[in-house]
């Protein structure tokens, strides 16, 4: 139940019964009089009432407090290693306005549809979501928020938010979303013909942007990917800033080909590694932030999907060794791997060199390191790695014993490839009624 809900039924009773109750009979209920020796005549310093919080907008009659913009914007800072400016955390504060001024203006249409979220689907996804993240212990999510100046019913706030939009858009815009089944069997045409070159797996932040805001908006992508850049969580940022659909996945993309994308994000897309961050780019509507999660081939296997089983043979050193006596150790070390013939010879290695050996049988490729990715692949059942590590953290190698290969990608089927141009569809649609709930909305600023 929404703030705005609580006060419009449950302070007018609280008050109608403190009414018929005379003063005096409410005081001598309680505790003797005066037991501090206040005077019954005292200077109030500062705020009469710490607990009312000044309005920051008013939409449609619905209050934001400054007090629900610190809350979200602990849920974006909380997730940054360095500390944010004072101009930056200004900037924040401005954009989670706006984000909850949309939000509002989505839960409120879900509202006027008679379509309201019901709290106990809000809670259940609450509960998933730290479930997800603290375990067996999904209480810890409530005092983790607290401690970072946010609070449970700021997340559940937006949990609604998401939860109203897309009951707005399955009533009023996915119905009237039509895709022929003859331009789905022409785009898999087309992805067969394109077999064997690369597919990318992006995160996206989109900021719209018109002719009179284009430079505000630049400039404050700009300060968004400064924050990215030391260390702030794309997925973060990405849910309370992005203005697309993917927004409340964390701006995650899927896999997609170049072709589907702007030019300019095509192109920039093509220059970058797994990790890297570009942007902004101006795109047709507004400007885009990318990151590259990952990229594959078009229906093509993807090695780092084998499944792998692994021994770890390990080494440590103890505290002191000099660096001569290591470095004897290490050698001795890859001169016992060099003659291992095999799994079952890696046991020996306990007794032999003093080793520990750590078996994994189902670890897929793409979880070990980046460097070590390609050199594991490159093995034969029975190889093993260099020798990696350091004298603080030990030296090991990792012996394949196993690889189960995946499968080769037989493309999508019409029914996957439908809903994925419903989706871009969708999105389009979805950002256009939202323009226009900004357009009808009556929206007062303090």
């Amino acid at each position: 139940m929404t703030r705005k809900i609580l006060s419009k039924f449950i302070a007018p009773a609280a008050l109608a019964g403190l009414a018929a109750v005379p003063a005096t009979l409410l005081a001598q209920a309680s505790a003797p009089a005066n037991p501090f020796g206040i005077p019954d005549s005292v200077t109030i310093f500062g705020s009469s009432n710490p607990n009312v919080r000044t309005a920051t907008a008013i939409v449609n009659d619905f209050v934001i407090t400054g007090t629900d913009i610190d809350q979200r914007v602990a849920l974006v800072t909380a997730a940054a290693e360095n500390q944010v400016s004072e101009e930056e955390l200004n900037r924040l504060r401005r954009q989670v306005l706006r984000n909850l001024i949309d939000e509002t203006l989505q839960i409120q249409e879900a509202e006027n549809l008679e379509l309201p979220v019901d709290q106990a689907e809000v809670d259940q996804t609450y509960a998933q979501l730290a479930a997800q993240n603290f375990g067996q212990d999904p209480g810890a999510m409530d005092s983790y928020l607290r401690s970072i100046g946010s609070s449970p019913q700021s997340l559940k706030r937006q949990i609604t938010g998401e939860l109203a939009w897309q009951r707005v858009l399955r009533r009023n815009v996915t119905p009237f979303i039509n895709v022929s089944e003859e331009e789905v069997k022409e785009l898999i045409e087309r992805l067969e013909a394109s077999r064997g070159s690369e597919e990318y797996r992006l995160g996206e932040i989109y900021l719209s942007a018109t002719t009179e805001n284009r430079d505000a908006v630049r400039q404050n992508a700009q300060q968004i990917v400064e924050q990215l850049q030391q260390g702030g969580s794309f997925v973060a940022y990405a849910r309370q800033y992005s203005e697309a659909t993917t927004a409340v996945v964390g701006g995650d993309t899927g896999f997609l080909r170049l072709a589907t994308l702007p030019d300019t994000m095509s192109e920039a897309a093509r220059q970058m590694q797994p990790g890297q961050l570009v942007g902004p780019l101006e795109i047709p509507g507004g400007f885009t932030i990318m990151y590259l999660i990952e990229k594959r081939q078009v229906l093509t296997a993807d090695p780092l999907e084998a499944l792998l089983s692994l021994k770890q043979i390990s080494i440590s050193f103890e505290p002191g060794m000099s660096e001569a006596d290591a470095a004897a150790k290490v050698e001795q070390f890859g001169t016992f791997v060099q003659g291992l013939r095999g799994c079952a010879d890696a046991e020996t290695a306990r007794t032999a060199v003093g080793a520990t050996v750590v078996s994994n049988e189902q670890i897929p490729a793409r979880q070990l390191p980046q460097q070590l990715q390609n050199i594991i692949l490159d093995l034969q059942v029975g190889q093993t790695t260099p020798p990696f590590g350091s004298i603080e953290d030990g030296v090991r190698v990792l012996m394949l014993c196993g690889r189960d290969d995946p499968q080769v990608d037989s493309g999508p089927t019409v029914e996957t490839m439908m809903a994925q141009i419903e989706d871009e569809r969708i999105n389009k649609r979805a950002q256009r009624y939202l323009r226009d709930l900004r357009n009808d909305a009556y929206i007062e600023y303090n």
